[in-house]
């Protein structure tokens, strides 16, 4: 069984979409479906379910899935661990997070302590994106805003932030400080799209003060969303830290909920992490405590 034929498999599980598949592994769509063809005849089931030109992994193919991703992140990491001990291994960290911008401070400090180290840094739109990374050994560590429900994954909180509303200049309440969340039941919210983890926090805030916001407009970029408020399209939900990053628009406080937003530092327990990487991890935990204490 050919180890780049699982990391294919691995491509087709995540996508579920044989041409996507293909085109992000720069092959030949016919050759990838021969692959998997074959692998499963190996296995000796089917690992999908096709309806037509659609794959859906099946239960077989999520067990086989889960056994594959364990596999191949113990041979990457008996690599990683035998070329450290072999002084072959370069500072090297990988990580994947939202965004970008929370990241440029804190690797600016790291890096004129640290120029020798590189990075690897992946923008994954949603938490599964993040965890499949982490899964299949493709990042050290990722940012994430919500805390995933599993025993091998450790979660260590660096800061807490506020969630505010924004709007635009001209809306009725750009001129007021503060905010109940039942007052907007009625607005026309701007919105992440779902399996964004600062969607589902938000929407959870709204459930709980009784409603549902009405998006009218919802996209996968975060900082999109300050340019179609300042148009006037709509308002949003955003962290404190956009008020800092942009002053064009009004923010205000809500009131009645204890509306809040946590980032944690993410990554499997118990799995190999090269010095460098538990040298960044132990850093960022201090850089942000000290932020938390300024």
């Amino acid at each position: 069984m050919d180890i780049a034929h699982l990391k294919y498999f691995q491509t087709v599980a995540r996508t579920e979409h044989m041409t996507q598949a293909a085109h992000e592994l720069h092959m030949a769509q016919p050759a990838l479906s021969m692959i998997i063809s074959r692998l499963e005849d190996e296995v000796g089931v089917p690992l999908f379910d096709r309806v037509g030109r659609q794959i859906r992994l099946n239960a077989c193919g999520k067990a086989y899935l889960k056994r594959v991703n364990q596999s191949l992140a113990n041979l990457e990491e008996g690599k990683r661990e035998a070329m450290e001990l072999a002084g072959y291994e370069q500072g090297r960290i990988s990580l994947a997070t939202t965004t970008l911008n929370r990241l440029t401070k804190l690797l600016s400090a790291y890096l004129t302590q640290h120029p020798d180290v590189n990075f690897k840094i992946t923008q994954a739109s949603t938490e599964k994106e993040k965890l499949q990374l982490l899964e299949q050994s493709e990042i050290d560590f990722f940012l994430t805003s919500q805390c995933i429900d599993r025993a091998d994954i450790k979660h260590i909180p660096l800061i807490t932030e506020e969630i505010l509303l924004t709007v635009p200049p001209t809306h009725p309440l750009a001129g007021r400080d503060r905010i109940s969340l039942a007052e907007l039941a009625n607005e026309d919210f701007i919105s992440l799209k779902q399996g964004y983890s600062f969607r589902e926090i938000t929407d959870m805030y709204c459930r709980q003060a009784g409603f549902l916001p009405h998006i009218i407009c919802e996209g996968d970029e975060p900082a999109a969303i300050a340019g179609l408020v300042q148009a006037g399209l709509g308002i949003a939900f955003a962290p404190a830290a956009s008020q800092r990053e942009d002053d064009t628009l009004s923010y205000l406080h809500i009131d009645g909920a204890d509306c809040q937003l946590t980032f944690y530092l993410a990554w499997v327990e118990g799995r190999y992490l090269s010095r460098t990487a538990q040298n960044f991890r132990d850093y960022v935990i201090g850089y942000f405590a000290n932020l938390n204490t300024a």
